[in-house]
């Protein structure tokens, strides 16, 4: 176990985490809604410090990150627990099991071991993934801290549900982050997910503000999130709050593999291509197919020239750019090396 970083001590024994915008309450014995959080005789710990579920070498492009370090390899590591509950979830079982089990499984690995990986396989970031990072932010910092040390860059691929405390404390050690914007709606965030969309708008803009390079992903879910009206403004958003620059994932759901959609269809490729259609004609210089393998909306074109720069399929990548400007006309790419 490990003392939390941030909340508050209250009365009665009882503390307040400020980790992520739930900030729950919790009376002594009890967890919070990440059930990985504790109270422990009026201290609050993090049940998962140097416990990972996961520890895998991925391709950067599976997290995904696009212009973010492309075709390199990066360890991703993760805890069990989630401060959400999304309907929609792939990785449920080390998601949201711990909820129910009250246990809290996975392999003992310090910080210290992890950097030591890193290093021996000469991968050059770590990514903190598959569940949500913030619920393990004493472990993903000290690791962080580390890395930074090595010349290691860190990323998260996170729900972005984070409060300005822990943004702040992570924000000098973070390189880059791949945010879920799930929605474009309170309701479906609070029906679908157990979360609110406005501190998740909030984390985005603070996150390009700190200069931390930003990709956005959206799960299309047949019905629920994938009408015209709610996609335009999703890329609305991220043109004029972080940027033309800011590359837009949208991708493919498989309601066989969800946690509790299965009733649903998978998302045609249709609303892919309209997906992509939809953020190109609102200006943004970089939208990208999910989950279908080969189709060219995976590929990188140049804005200016429309030249194609990277090729991709599945994690397959060839890149035909110089240092990240195109190898045509010369305009940047937006890459980050």
């Amino acid at each position: 176990m490990f003392e939390a970083l941030l909340y508050q001590k209250l009365k009665n024994g009882n503390v307040r985490c400020d980790v992520c915008n739930h900030r729950c309450l919790i009376s002594p014995g009890n967890r919070g809604i990440c059930h990985v959080r504790e109270n422990q005789n009026g201290k609050l710990y993090s049940l998962v410090y140097g416990k990972a579920i996961a520890c895998h070498i991925d391709p950067i492009e599976k997290k995904p990150f696009f212009h973010f370090m492309p075709k390199t390899h990066s360890l991703s590591i993760a805890t069990v627990g989630c401060n959400f509950r999304c309907l929609c979830c792939q990785n449920y079982e080390i998601s949201q099991n711990s909820k129910f089990t009250k246990k809290i499984e996975g392999e003992d690995l310090p910080p210290e071991r992890l950097v030591e990986i890193a290093v021996k396989n000469n991968l050059p970031s770590i990514s903190y993934t598959y569940t949500e990072p913030t619920i393990f932010l004493e472990y993903a910092l000290k690791t962080m801290k580390l890395a930074k040390e090595r010349g290691i860059k860190n990323n998260w691929v996170t729900n972005g549900y984070m409060t300005k405390k822990t943004l702040n404390l992570i924000a000098p050690y973070l390189d880059a982050a791949n945010v879920d914007l799930k929605g474009f709606s309170e309701v479906f965030y609070q029906k679908y997910c157990g979360g609110k969309l406005r501190p998740i708008l909030e984390t985005l803009v603070g996150m390009k503000k700190r200069k931390i390079w930003v990709e956005v992903t959206t799960l299309l879910i047949p019905s629920l999130n994938d009408s015209e009206k709610i996609l335009k403004k999703i890329a609305r958003f991220i043109r004029s709050q972080l940027g033309p620059e800011t590359p837009w994932h949208v991708s493919q759901f498989f309601g066989s593999i969800s946690w509790q959609l299965q009733q649903l269809p998978d998302t045609p490729i249709e609303t892919i291509k309209k997906a992509w259609e939809i953020g190109k004609k609102e200006g943004l210089k970089y939208v990208y197919s999910g989950n279908i393998p080969g189709h060219p909306t995976e590929d990188t074109y140049c804005p200016k020239c429309k030249a194609r720069v990277i090729e991709r399929t599945g994690f397959a990548i060839e890149r035909y750019d110089k240092s990240g400007k195109c190898q045509r006309c010369g305009e940047s790419l937006n890459i980050i090396e």
